[in-house]
C-alpha cells in the first residue's frame, strides 16, 4: 500500500513559499529565522551577515530570544571569535550535538540561554557569502540529525534567491530617495532661499538619507581650515555650529584636496581633532566639489556601535555631495548675476541722486537764500534760515548714501561700524527705503572679530525676512556695546525691529533658529517681540553676545 505525502516536504514547501513572500531585506531575514525554527522544532535561531572584508558580521537578527533577556545579554555577536568567527572564515555546514565539546567554542556571555544542539549552514546569494543561519536547542532535547540539515541546507538556497532580490529591491529604492534628496537640495539652492536654509537642507537630507545621527555642512574659514556652517542633529550637537576645524588637520587637507574619508569610529580615530568625535563611531567625510573645485564638506557621522557604512551607501553618499557641489556653484552663479544686477541699479541710483536730485535741492537752497535777502519779517527770515541749513544737511547725507552706493565690495573697510552700514545700504535697494540706525557705545574699538562677523551675518538675515517677509514701510537698527548680559560679562547687543506684519503662526522659523544658534555658540542669546508698528505690529529681533 503507497505511503501517504512526507509531511516534511510539504512543510519545506511552505517554508519556502513563506520565505520569498516580501521584498523588504530586515523583514525577510526575520522571515527565514521564523520559518526556519518552524521546519526544525528548534528554540532559537539567528542570522549573521558577514561583513563586505569577511572580516565579522555587521548585523545578527534573531529568533527566540525576549527584549528583556537581549538586554541584559548586552552586545551582539561580532564574529571575530568563537563559532560564530569559525564559521565567518571558514563557512559550510555545522551539525552539532553540544556545543560546548567543540574546540572553537569559546562560551557564552552573562544571562545568555542555555544552548547545546546546534545546527548552521552558510547562505549565498549570487555565489558569495551573504551570511550564516544558525539553530540550536532542538525541541525535546534531541540533537538535529541529518533530515534536518538537509532540509535548512535547501532551506538557506531559496534565502539566498530571496535575500538577492529584498538586496536589488532595497538598492533600487535607496537609489530613488538618493534621487529625490539630491532634487530637494538642487530646488533649496535655486529657489532663491537664504544660503544658510539652502545649506541647511542638504545637512538635512544628507542626515536622513545615510541614517546618520548627524549632518554637518562646513565651508573654508576666514582664518583657514573648515567651519561648521550648518547642523543637523540634537540640541547638542547643535553647539557645534561656528566651529572651526584647523587648517592643520590631516582631514581637511585630504578633503580640501578632493579626496573622501572613511572613519570606522570617529572617538578613537587620532585624526580626529574636535571634541564632537568623542560621541560618535561610523562617519563619512565628503569633499563638495564639482568640476575640480572643492566648496567645503560634508560630514556624516553613526552613534558609536552602528554598523559601518556600505560600499553602496558610500558610493551614494559621494554622488549626493557631488550634486549638492553642483547646485551650490549654480546657486552662486545665480547670486553672482543678482548682485550685478543690484550694483548696476546702485550706480544708476547714485547718478540719479547726483544729477538730478541734488542739484533741485541746491536750485531750491538758492532761492531760498535769494528770498531771506529781500524786505522779509524776522520770523521768516529766520524759518526760511532754518529751511536752508536742513536742505544742507540733506544734500550732505544723499553725497554720503551715494558714496556708499559706489564703493565696491573690495572698497570696504574693515570697521564693524562701516559694514554695518554697508548691510543697511545694501539692503535699502530691495526695501525701496533706508533703515534708520543708531551706534551706541565704541562699537568698531570693543566688539571683536568672530562677534563681529556674526553680529554681521545675524543684521543680514534679520534685514532679509523684513524684506521677503515683513512687508515692512520703517526698520530700526540699533548696535549697542554697551550693554551687559545675564551672566555679567560685557557684550553687544543688535535689535533690529520694524512694523510690518509679524510673525505668522505656523511659519518657517529656521532663520530664528539659525539666529539662536549663532549666537548660542558665542555664549549669547536670541530672541523676538512686538514690533514699531501701531499696537506692537511687526517684529522685534534682539541678538546679543559677548565681545
Amino acid at each position: 500500500m503507497p505511503s501517504g505525502p512526507d509531511p516534511r516536504v510539504a512543510r519545506l514547501l511552505e517554508a519556502m513559499r513563506a520565505v520569498g513572500s516580501g521584498l523588504e531585506l530586515h523583514s525577510t531575514l526575520d522571515r527565514i529565522c521564523t520559518t526556519a525554527v518552524s521546519l526544525t522544532d528548534a528554540r532559537y535561531a539567528a542570522i549573521g551577515v558577514v561583513a563586505e572584508d569577511r572580516d565579522g558580521l555587521v548585523d545578527f537578527v534573531y529568533h527566540g530570544v525576549d527584549e528583556a533577556t537581549a538586554r541584559r545579554i548586552g552586545r551582539l555577536p561580532d564574529g571575530h571569535r568563537g563559532l560564530l568567527g569559525a564559521l565567518v572564515h571558514h563557512p559550510g555546514p555545522v551539525l552539532l550535538a553540544d556545543l560546548g565539546s567543540d574546540p572553537r567554542s569559546c562560551g557564552f556571555p552573562p544571562h545568555h540561554p542555555a544552548m547545546h544542539s546546534f545546527l548552521g549552514v552558510p547562505i549565498r546569494v549570487q555565489g558569495e557569502i551573504f551570511g550564516n543561519l544558525y539553530l540550536t536547542e532542538k525541541r525535546g532535547g534531541e540533537p538535529f540529525h541529518a533530515d534536518d540539515l538537509g532540509m535548512v541546507r535547501l532551506l538557506a538556497t531559496e534565502a539566498g534567491i530571496a535575500i538577492g532580490n529584498a538586496r536589488l529591491y532595497e538598492a533600487a529604492t535607496q537609489r530613488e530617495r538618493w534621487i529625490d534628496g539630491s532634487v530637494a537640495v538642487t530646488t533649496a539652492l535655486l529657489s532663491g532661499q537664504d544660503a544658510d536654509d539652502a545649506l541647511q537642507v542638504v545637512a538635512e537630507q544628507a542626515r536622513r538619507l545615510s541614517g546618520s545621527a548627524a549632518g554637518f555642512v562646513l565651508l573654508p574659514a576666514d582664518e583657514g581650515g573648515l567651519e561648521v556652517v550648518a547642523v543637523a542633529a540634537s540640541e547638542a550637537a547643535s553647539s557645534a555650529l561656528g566651529l572651526v576645524v584647523p587648517p592643520d588637520s590631516r582631514i581637511v587637507a585630504e578633503l580640501l584636496d578632493g579626496r573622501a574619508v572613511f572613519v570606522e569610529d570617529a572617538a578613537t580615530d587620532g585624526r580626529m581633532v574636535t571634541h564632537l568625535a568623542c560621541a560618535y563611531g561610523p562617519t563619512m567625510l565628503l569633499p563638495l566639489q564639482s568640476d575640480g573645485r572643492v566648496l567645503g564638506a560634508l560630514v556624516l557621522p553613526r552613534a558609536r556601535g552602528e554598523r559601518p557604512f556600505t560600499e553602496t551607501e558610500r558610493t551614494l553618499a559621494i554622488q549626493f555631495a557631488s550634486q549638492a557641489a553642483l547646485a551650490l556653484m549654480m546657486a552662486e552663479a545665480q547670486r553672482d548675476r543678482e548682485r550685478l544686477a543690484v550694483f548696476e541699479d546702485r550706480d544708476r541710483i547714485a547718478r540719479d541722486l547726483h544729477d538730478l536730485v541734488i542739484q533741485r535741492l541746491f536750485t531750491t537752497g538758492m532761492m531760498l537764500e535769494s528770498a531771506q535777502r529781500g524786505p522779509v519779517v524776522p520770523e521768516v527770515r529766520d524759518g526760511v534760515g532754518r529751511a536752508v541749513d536742513e536742505l544742507d544737511v540733506t544734500i550732505q547725507e544723499i553725497r554720503t548714501a551715494i558714496f556708499a552706493l559706489q564703493q565696491g565690495p573690495a572698497e570696504a573697510p574693515v570697521g564693524l561700524r562701516t559694514r554695518v552700514l554697508r548691510e543697511i545700504n545694501t539692503a535699502a535697494v530691495p526695501l525701496g527705503f533706508r533703515p534708520g540706525h543708531r551706534f551706541i557705545g565704541p562699537v568698531d574699538a570693543l566688539v571683536g572679530e568672530l562677534t563681529g562677523k556674526n553680529l554681521i551675518a545675524a543684521l543680514r538675515e534679520t534685514l532679509s525676512n523684513a524684506f521677503r517677509h515683513a512687508g515692512a514701510s520703517r526698520i530700526d537698527v540699533v548696535v549697542d556695546s554697551t550693554v551687559r548680559l545675564p551672566d555679567g560679562r560685557a557684550g553687544v547687543r543688535l535689535t533690529v525691529a520694524d512694523d510690518g506684519v509679524g510673525i505668522r503662526e505656523g511659519g518657517r522659523r529656521s532663520g530664528l533658529r539659525n539666529l539662536g544658534l549663532r549666537a548660542e555658540s558665542l555664549g549669547g542669546a536670541s530672541w523676538y517681540g512686538p514690533g514699531i508698528g501701531a499696537d506692537g505690529g511687526g517684529t522685534t529681533v534682539v541678538w546679543e553676545a559677548p565681545y
